[in-house]
């Protein structure tokens, strides 16, 4: 097997023959095509019914002044994929009738970017990335403001799911916490980032790379079985989550990672047959199911995403617990410790957003209200009273 930058990749050449008989396609622009017609399915469904979640217990949205003219949005395409846009345009048009919204949704990656050159007034998408941050400070010498707008999804993906820690049901292990997945996925380092900041204090020696079942305590023939962790390519936003939420912000994996890449596939494998967008059909999932000694973090591990010959991991921030498990219920509340989120990010002057039809825009959203259309379009989870609570401060 060759090994890239320390990294072991475990889908090239040996499975070519596969790919070529399954009709996968692997450039961008196939992705692309196949990504937008799954996404023409999947954006009308809602998931959850609105009424899954009790809301009467977060702040009501009241005015602080009235505003007007256009509100320029660019980032995250989920946002318009769905009809979580138009739900929050129509309601929020309630209260301010004279706000227009221009919507120019392709990519989580335009959300800062497009701040930075003044062409939206709002970005939204996944966590800043350090090299987003980076460019947003230099043009404008400051951070932008930061509001959580949603949870993650508990099972569509896209829509940032939450990630579960798969192994084979074979194992006995049954939960795990954030610094021992640090120890199985993470390797010896000298500190890690925190946003552009360098933090020595993050460092941490090889004394704690886990890298047999044995040092999780498990006994008898899984002792001195060696850990294969799995995970996803590494230009992937999911794995620099995962490094940011449990590595410490660094980019030193485990040297015997698994990686694997998205791909655009044929269902049938015929001709003329539609192509859909594959995330690790006959890759990730199908290698960890046969193989004992593996781990994996996936995104929405549920349903067609959790192998039958599987299961997922409680999971504590600490030993000490409380541990959680993957559930719906904990995703919302925020118990469960790999729940995702989606972000608004906006310019600031005194610390609150400098422009104030973003401002009430923005405390629309992280209020009831907002949060109702968040529930109406069933993809994401609305936030709880407590994080919403915690986001308007932010504006205040």
């Amino acid at each position: 097997m060759k090994t890239i930058t320390g990294l072991s990749v475990a889908v090239a050449l040996a499975t070519l023959p596969l790919l070529r008989a399954e009709q996968k396609n692997s450039s961008g622009l196939a992705m692309q095509e196949a990504r937008a017609e799954n996404l023409k399915l999947k954006g009308p469904k809602t998931y959850y019914p609105a009424d899954q979640w009790d809301l009467g217990d977060l702040p009501a949205y009241a005015p602080k002044e009235q505003v007007t003219g256009t509100i320029r949005v660019w980032g995250s395409n989920y946002i318009t994929d769905g009809k979580l846009g138009e739900y929050w345009e129509k309601a929020f048009q309630q209260f301010h009738p004279d706000v227009k919204f221009e919507f120019n949704m392709l990519t989580t990656r335009a959300a800062v970017p497009a701040l930075v050159f003044s062409v939206a007034d709002l970005g939204i998408g996944r966590k800043i990335k350090t090299e987003e941050l980076q460019l947003y400070q230099r043009y404008k010498n400051r951070d932008p403001l930061e509001i959580v707008v949603a949870t993650g999804s508990y099972n569509v993906t896209g829509w940032n799911p939450g990630f579960g820690i798969v192994v084979a049901k074979s194992n006995p292990l049954t939960k795990i916490t954030l610094e021992q997945l640090d120890g199985i996925f993470g390797a010896e380092r000298l500190g890690g980032w925190v946003g552009t900041d360098w933090h020595p204090e993050k460092a941490r020696g090889p004394e704690k790379n886990l890298r047999k079942w044995g040092q999780l305590g498990l006994t008898g023939e899984w002792a001195d079985r060696e850990i294969t962790p799995y995970g996803l390519n590494q230009r992937y936003s999911q794995a620099s989550w995962i490094s940011d939420r449990i590595l410490g912000g660094s980019d030193k994996w485990n040297e015997r990672l698994r990686i694997y890449a998205n791909y655009a596939s044929s269902e049938s494998g015929g001709a003329g047959s539609n192509m859909g967008f594959g995330r690790l059909k006959r890759g990730l999932n199908e290698d960890l199911s046969k193989d004992p000694s593996g781990i994996a973090y996936v995104g929405s591990p549920v349903g067609p995403n959790l192998p039958p010959e599987c299961k997922l991991l409680e999971v504590a921030e600490t030993a000490a617990g409380p541990y959680y498990a993957y559930t719906i219920e904990n995703l919302r509340s925020r118990k469960y410790p790999l729940h995702d989120e989606i972000y608004a990010y906006c310019d600031t002057e005194n610390g609150r957003p400098a422009d104030p039809r973003v401002r009430e825009f923005l405390r629309f959203i992280a209020s009831r209200e907002g949060q109702e259309a968040v529930a109406r379009d069933g993809k994401y989870l609305p936030l709880t009273a407590e994080a919403s609570r915690e986001q308007l401060k932010k504006l205040e």
